[in-house]
Parts: C-alpha cells; sequence; structure tokens
C-alpha cells in the first residue's frame, strides 16, 4: 500500500501546487493577462506563429518537453535508492521546474516569441545573446545526434511500436490538412487515431504487420537516424498546423491514456497484487530507501541533480517554451496551464517511473543470465537486484528503459491486459515521447541558427531551409561516427552521439541555470518581485559546473586527467565552463548599472 499512498500523495501535491504556486506566479508575479496581444496573434504567418487553444498547445508542449527525460533518468537514479529520487522529483518539479519553464514561457510571450538566448541580449548584454546562443546550439545538436539512436534503439528493442509510430505521421497530415481548411477540433479526429494506434498494437505480432514490424526492426542503425533526420527536416519546415500540431495532440492523448492505465494497473496491483505463474506477489518497494554506495556509481551529490534532468527541471525546456510553445499560444492567461501544467505532468510521469522501476519491477520479471532466458521469475529484492546490482548494470539505454517497461507493464498486466499487448504498448509509449522530442528540437535548432546567423551576419543561414539542413547535417555527421575503437562500415554508423552524449546532462542542467538569470534581470527590470528566482538560479549553476568539474578531474575515469584521457568531452566540458562564467560575469556587470 506504500507504493500507492505515494502515487496518490503525489497526483494530489500537484494538483495543490498548481492551484495554489502556480496561481500565484501567474497572477502576482507574471500578471498574465487574457487581453493582451500574442505573439501568436500579432505575427501570425501560418507557419510558425500561428494562435491555438490551449489543449492542442498542452498537448504539443507536454510530450516535446518530456521525451525519453523523465523515463531514463529516474529509471537510472534509483540506483541510490527511492527516496532521494522521489524527493528531487516531487520537490524539484514544483519549486524549479515548473517555474522555469512558466517563467521562460512568459518572458518570450512579452518578447515577440524570442527564444531565451536571444531575449538574453536584451537583459544582459549583446555578447551574452551569442553565448547563449552557442550554448543552445551544442545542447540541441546533441539532442538531434543522439534521438535518433534512441528510437532506433526501442524499435529494435520493441519491433511491435514501429508500425503505431510510424502511421501517426500520415494521420497527423491527414487530420491537420482537414482541420485546417474545415476550422473544427483535433479532439475526435485525433481520438479515432488514437484508437487505430492501439488496434496496430493489439495486431502488431499478426500476419503482415508482424512481418512489416520485424523487416524494419533488422534495419541497420544508421538507416533509421538519416530517415530520421530528413523526416525532423520536413516537419521542421512545415506550418505547425500541417504535422506538428496534430501528431503531438494524437501524442499527447495517447501518453496521458498509458499513464493513466499505468496508474490504474498500479492501483489494482496495490489492492489485488498479480500471478504470473509463480504465486500471487503483491505490490511492495523492493528497492532500499537509500544507498550511497552503488558498486561503480559516482557519489549521489551531484550526480543526482544531472541523472534526472526532466522531470524535475530541465534547461531544454526552456527552448520549447520559447522557441515553439510562445509562439502558438492564443490567451496570454493559458500560460499557466501550458507551463506550469505540462512541468507538473511531467513530475508525475517521472514518479510513475520511479514506482515502476522499485516496486512495478518485484510483481516479477523473467530472469536472464549471458543474455539467455532461463525460464524463471525473479520477484522483490532479486528483481531490483537483477537490474541495479552496479552502475554498470544500470546504465546503457536498454537497461534504463527496459527497467520502466517491464515494471510498467507489470501494472498493465494487473489490469488483465496479455504481457504481449502490456510491453507493446510501453514500447509505444516510449518511442513516441522520443519521437516529438526529435520533431520539436529540429525546429528549436532551426530557430537557434537563424538567431546566431543574424548576430554573426551569416546571411545564407537566416533562411529557414538552410538553417534546418545546416542544422540536420551537423547532428548527421557527428552521429555517422563510429564508436572508439570500431571500424567505418555501415553495421557501426549512427552511434556518435553517444560521444558527446555524456555531457549532455551538465549541459542541460546549465540551461536551466542560464535561463534563471534571463528571467531574474527580466523580472528585475520590470520591478517584479524576483526573490523566488534566486535560489534556484544559484542551484542551477553550482550543480552543472560542479559535475562537469568531477567529470573532468575525479577518479581513473576522468575526461581530462584519467588513466585514458577523453579530449574531445574535455574540450567540450571546458568550452562550456568557460561560456558559462563568461555569462555569469556578464550578469554581475549588468546587475551593477541601474535599472533603465
Amino acid at each position: 500500500m506504500v507504493t500507492l499512498l505515494i502515487a496518490l500523495g503525489a497526483f494530489v501535491a500537484y494538483l495543490i501546487a498548481y492551484h495554489t504556486y502556480g496561481k500565484w506566479l501567474s497572477q502576482k508575479i507574471f500578471k498574465l493577462d487574457p487581453n493582451h496581444v500574442p505573439p501568436s496573434v500579432e505575427f501570425e504567418d501560418g507557419c510558425d506563429y500561428v494562435p491555438t487553444s490551449k489543449s492542442v498547445v498542452f498537448g504539443h508542449h507536454f510530450t516535446s518537453i518530456a521525451g525519453t527525460g523523465p523515463i531514463v533518468g529516474p529509471a537510472l537514479a534509483v540506483i541510490w535508492g527511492w527516496v532521494p529520487a522521489l524527493l528531487w522529483v516531487l520537490f524539484g518539479s514544483i519549486f524549479i521546474g515548473a517555474v522555469h519553464d512558466l517563467g521562460a514561457l512568459v518572458v518570450s510571450l512579452r518578447n515577440r516569441g524570442q527564444t531565451v538566448g536571444d531575449i538574453a541580449g536584451k537583459v544582459l548584454s549583446g555578447r551574452a545573446r551569442i553565448l547563449f546562443l552557442g550554448i543552445l546550439f551544442l545542447a540541441l545538436t546533441i539532442v538531434l545526434a543522439i534521438f535518433g539512436l534512441v528510437i532506433a534503439a526501442v524499435f529494435k528493442a520493441f519491433p511491435a511500436s514501429i508500425f503505431p509510430c510510424l502511421i501517426q505521421i500520415p494521420l497527423a497530415i491527414l487530420i491537420g490538412s482537414y482541420l485546417h481548411r474545415k476550422g473544427v477540433g483535433l479532439l475526435i479526429p485525433s481520438l479515432v487515431s488514437l484508437a487505430l494506434m492501439y488496434l496496430s498494437v493489439a495486431f502488431g505480432d499478426v500476419g503482415l504487420l508482424l512481418s512489416f514490424n520485424s523487416t524494419l526492426a533488422g534495419w541497420p542503425i544508421f538507416t533509421w537516424v538519416v530517415l530520421l533526420l530528413a523526416y525532423s527536416y520536413i516537419a521542421s519546415v512545415l506550418p505547425v498546423w500541417l504535422l506538428l500540431q496534430p501528431r503531438d495532440y494524437i501524442n499527447s492523448l495517447q501518453l496521458v491514456s498509458t499513464l493513466a492505465l499505468i496508474f490504474l494497473g498500479l492501483i489494482c496491483a496495490a489492492l489485488f497484487g498479480l500471478d504470473q505463474g509463480a504465486g500471487k506477489q503483491s505490490l511492495e518497494i523492493a528497492a532500499p530507501a537509500l544507498r550511497l554506495n552503488p558498486e561503480g556509481a559516482p557519489f549521489i551529490f551531484p550526480f543526482l541533480f544531472i541523472t534526472i534532468a526532466c522531470g524535475a527541471v530541465s534547461g531544454f525546456h526552456c527552448l520549447v517554451s520559447s522557441g515553439t510553445s510562445s509562439k502558438q499560444l492564443k490567451n496570454e492567461a493559458d500560460a499557466q496551464f501550458v507551463g506550469f501544467g505540462s512541468m507538473l505532468t511531467e513530475g508525475f510521469l517521472a514518479t510513475i517511473v520511479i514506482l515502476a522501476c522499485v516496486a512495478g519491477l518485484g510483481l516479477g520479471i523473467p530472469e536472464v543470465v549471458n543474455q539467455v532466458p532461463t525460464g524463471n521469475l525473479l520477484v522483490g529484492k532479486e528483481a531490483y537486484q537483477a537490474r541495479y546490482a552496479s552502475w554498470g548494470s544500470a546504465t546503457g539505454l536498454a537497461a534504463k528503459v527496459g527497467a520502466f517497461v517491464d515494471g510498467a507493464a507489470n501494472f498493465l498486466k494487473a489490469l488483465g491486459l496479455p504481457a504481449t499487448f502490456a510491453v507493446a504498448v510501453m514500447g509505444v509509449f516510449v518511442a513516441s515521447f522520443a519521437a516529438t522530442t526529435l520533431d520539436s528540437a529540429c525546429r528549436l535548432q532551426r530557430y537557434v541558427t537563424q538567431e546566431l546567423a543574424v548576430q554573426l551576419k551569416l546571411k545564407p543561414l537566416t533562411n529557414k531551409h538552410a538553417a534546418t539542413v545546416f542544422a540536420v547535417g551537423v547532428a548527421g555527421l557527428i552521429a555517422a561516427i563510429p564508436e572508439a575503437g570500431q571500424e567505418w562500415k555501415l553495421a557501426n554508423l549512427g552511434k556518435g552521439g553517444l560521444l558527446l552524449w555524456p555531457l549532455f546532462g551538465a549541459t542541460n542542467q546549465l540551461l536551466g541555470g542560464l535561463a534563471f538569470l534571463v528571467i531574474l534581470f527580466w523580472l528585475r527590470q520590470k520591478n517584479t518581485p524576483f526573490w523566488f528566482i534566486i535560489p534556484p538560479a544559484i542551484l542551477m549553476l553550482l550543480l552543472p559546473g560542479l559535475a562537469m568539474g568531477l567529470y573532468l578531474f575525479q577518479g581513473d575515469g576522468a575526461w581530462l586527467t584519467g588513466t585514458t584521457p577523453n579530449y574531445l568531452l574535455s574540450s567540450f566540458a571546458i568550452a562550456t565552463v568557460i561560456l558559462e562564467v563568461w555569462i555569469i560575469l556578464e550578469g554581475v556587470k549588468r546587475w551593477r548599472k541601474p535599472v533603465s
């Protein structure tokens, strides 16, 4: 029952936070005004600036900010115990993450829909704008280089998820085209598409669908990466109403409905247990509350706060808030629902992920020795230990996603759903999140590239097609690099993003700290109280810097001083720290000047 009480308590806490702290921020601090003309109306162009209802923008925003972050981060962080992970997700999402997302959205709404990087030039300095945009470009390049691999890996691990994910694209285009002409709502057509998606999951292991999924699952990783980047280019230059909005809305319904199923399954498992052939197993937390020294793991501080980003606070969210969502909201008053509400929803998702990994796994998982199933069922602490015996056994995409998928699938089985269907639904859940993030990241990178091109006077890259080709091309070149020590052949290509991925966690959280600086200086210029911004801003500037320093200099595996130095990562890390310090100095310099 402890698991159920935690889930219910988190749900209630998020509702209270939305209607208290979120309402205070929206009405008393940011003073959201429904009569204020938003950028989507003032600069409506039918492509990027499109006035849209809050439910549709919420769907886009939530699916874009979530990605696989609130899954893989918490699924790894529970190696330090479930209590630290849960506390960081709960309090971080309410007092840091939701404030960050809402603040970035409002600041962009009041500045023509510009990104926080561009707005930094107004509130800090022209140099800060270029420095900030440079960090944004680096972070988004890593996302684009790695997320094609993430989706391909999910497709290979869960082939039944391929067709349901792919079919969403033509369905979304058909819905977007029809609704744009007719001017009706997205809900009914999206529910029909959602039903078709679930049917394709149910019959994914039968006949032609089985053959289709199996064939595509056998494609090389790099083939998937190239196709997904090409798709991202197309998706990012099309009008938002044609693909981005309907696809994200369909995905949001799918993701929220799946989250609801998981939650209902958790309730059933807590009340009635689950019998998978080895006797009824009750739902209990199998993980330790606190585990300070897991084998091979770094110390919990500061790495817990870097490992769990999405779900607590993530700098990537400021890009979505100020890059795409601010250009679509047709009413400024909807910012609380989209910005604050989406982050709390993601926090609840991260809470469910934690419970799936520390309690859902304990309901039973197949024992695997040397990648071969033994036929035995592991339950309770044995199941947790099988996935979290050491840092090495818990890291890697397959291990992190697999722990969540198996645990959450057990919740669905408690509802009476077949095992194959339950696992396939969770595979689609993960792949869909990753795909929407890839779409949005490519469009965001186009905005950042165009803004940088204006500042650096690179006129050809101010064109949206040229900027997108450049963004996709850079990511594709990085992705094409084989892993260290591997030959240049097709089977080894597509994993180059992994070379820079260890840097992303700290860089991503650093973006959050820098976004807080922009929000802080903007509030100061408006003579608005900003005291509540200072603690999270300091925290999100110090923690990533500390983590970066430990990555560079601590232990035998240190990037710079370790036994086998990684000079590529070291160079990027040092450059990122220099940019951070430079921007902070620009802030200190600006703070000394009187408020204009």
